[in-house]
């Protein structure tokens, strides 16, 4: 794995295909709804007030990023969905939603962040099983061997 330094920019984008978690809390959708267009969330990366949603007037009045930043951010964060989504689906796995940070390089802006079940909600396409780190947020049990299963459908072994 190649790391780099970045200065991180305190955005995180949260990209939702299917509704789950806050999502179909927040908005009253049942779990597992359909999005009829990809929703991107931004959340102000801050612990102490809990990662709130926040929208681009926020972004911009708190200076976080630059429009050119978002743009590529937003722009990166779908064509990231288009191709996990793409490369998921012959192994018969939903990519339900994920987040993503970025940061700067050397005055580029770059994704700064894993791309694993603990970033993302991967489901089961035939059974909804969660494959993924709801396993342990909601108690289900066998996390690990639900991101071995993960594993083994994109390796094949």
């Amino acid at each position: 794995m190649i790391v780099k330094a970045l200065e991180i920019i305190k955005v995180e984008v949260v990209v939702r295909n299917i509704a789950a978690g806050s999502l179909a809390k927040r908005l009253g959708l049942a779990e597992g709804t359909v999005m009829a267009k990809t929703v991107l969330e931004y959340y102000y990366k801050d612990d102490a007030l809990g990662d709130p949603l926040i929208n681009a007037s926020h972004i911009a009045a708190l200076d976080l990023a630059t429009p050119e930043q978002m743009e590529f951010i937003r722009t990166t964060a779908l064509k990231v969905n288009d191709i996990m989504r793409e490369y998921l689906a012959p192994v018969n796995i939903d990519l339900i939603d994920y987040k993503l940070e970025f940061g700067i390089h050397k005055g580029q802006v770059i994704l700064g962040d894993e791309i694993s079940p603990d970033t993302c909600r991967f489901w089961d396409k035939n059974t909804g099983e969660k494959l993924d780190k709801d396993r342990f947020r909601r108690d289900l049990g066998n996390v690990e061997g639900a991101y071995q299963e993960v594993l083994r459908r994109l390796t094949g072994e």
